[in-house]
């Protein structure tokens, strides 16, 4: 047991005090908006996130990650893209025919706002933010977006919390005081989001603003939060006019040399329901997963991802993760149940 504490300890140290990287999430897929700010007013509609994220449940004190998110487009005039934006019975309405008939947005505004928790033992993160993209079409069927975000986040350590067992509990990286000691640093992101009826792709930068977080003053010890970089494209693979695949990939890198490599596919039944598998390879933790999810009418969707860590250390102790994304739909009053540009 002291060496599957000692191991998870020194992983979540590395990953504290080389550079902070994101909280992770296995269905980004459903909601690049929180990877990329460009992606805020994509859709016809106000979208609304819910998402949990249970990492590692076979350790007491593992990730637990939480967000709500919300954006929508401003001035988007084009409430209906093309005629079959309305449900034609006994038709799908995200068939070939739709794809063929697509044509980009008009230009338009976005808006939007994270509120996103993370925890992890006796170290909590929290930060909100707000942000705007601007979408800009260059042709018939593309249009790029650009976009950026601002806000807060802070991070506490509860001293209280820490079982030092027989080790001294006098460590100079966090104080001799017990109780919470809290500290708050300002988040700025940007990012490009390109798409049209078959790809997208996107390039974004969070935590641009490099900074550490110091619990005590002595220069040598602290968290270190480094600039995040995200790299994501996708493409649509139309099977016949009720299934269709989507592919898509993401690079993650933040310094120094820690690098994510996540790979997806997205199977989709008409726009009701869709089955995934993601496979994440990273520096640290490596591991795969299932998805599957299902649209209900077109104000509400529920989706469900199970990961399995796959690094030979870890795997033995960690147990798997659950995540739980629960979407609403505001002023949807075309009745599409599944999203246009973000797939």
């Amino acid at each position: 047991m002291k060496k599957v504490l000692l191991f998870f300890g020194s992983v979540m140290m590395s990953i504290i005090t080389v550079g902070q990287a994101k909280p992770s999430s296995t269905q980004y897929v459903l909601n690049n908006y929180i990877l990329n700010p460009a992606v805020t007013g994509i859709e016809n509609y106000v979208d609304i996130k819910l998402d949990n994220r249970n990492q590692w449940t076979g350790i007491d004190g593992a990730p637990v990650t939480s967000y709500f998110s919300i954006q929508g487009p401003i001035g988007k005039s084009d409430l209906r893209t093309s005629a079959t934006s309305f449900k034609v019975p006994g038709e799908n309405p995200r068939g070939k025919q739709y794809w063929e008939e697509y044509t980009a947005p008009e230009p338009h505004h976005g808006i939007g706002c994270i509120i996103m928790n993370d925890k992890a033992g006796y170290l909590n993160r929290w930060s909100i933010s707000a942000s705007y993209a601007y979408h800009k079409p260059l042709g018939v069927k593309t249009t790029l977006a650009a976009g950026f975000n601002a806000g807060i986040s802070s991070v506490s350590l509860d001293r209280s919390k820490i079982n030092f067992a027989d080790l001294n509990p006098n460590d100079p990286a966090i104080g001799y005081t017990n109780g919470e000691l809290k500290k708050i640093k300002p988040e700025i992101g940007a990012g490009l989001w390109l798409y049209s009826a078959r790809y997208f792709a996107g390039i974004s930068v969070l935590n641009i603003i490099p900074g550490k977080y110091q619990f005590v003053k002595n220069d040598k010890y602290g968290t270190y939060y480094s600039p995040n970089f995200f790299i994501t494209a996708g493409y649509r693979a139309n099977i016949n006019d009720d299934f269709n695949l989507i592919p898509s990939v993401m690079i993650q890198y933040w310094q120094p040399q820690l690098l994510g490599v996540h790979v997806n596919a997205k199977l989709q039944y008409q726009d009701k329901m869709w089955v995934g598998a993601s496979y994440r390879y990273g520096d640290l933790i490596s591991g795969y997963s299932g998805m599957a999810g299902i649209n209900v009418a077109n104000t509400f969707n529920i989706s469900y991802a199970y990961e399995v860590a796959t690094t030979n250390r870890l795997r033995a102790y960690t147990g798997n993760t659950h995540e739980l994304m629960i979407g609403f739909i505001i002023g949807n009053k075309y009745g599409d149940t599944c999203p246009r540009h973000v797939w």
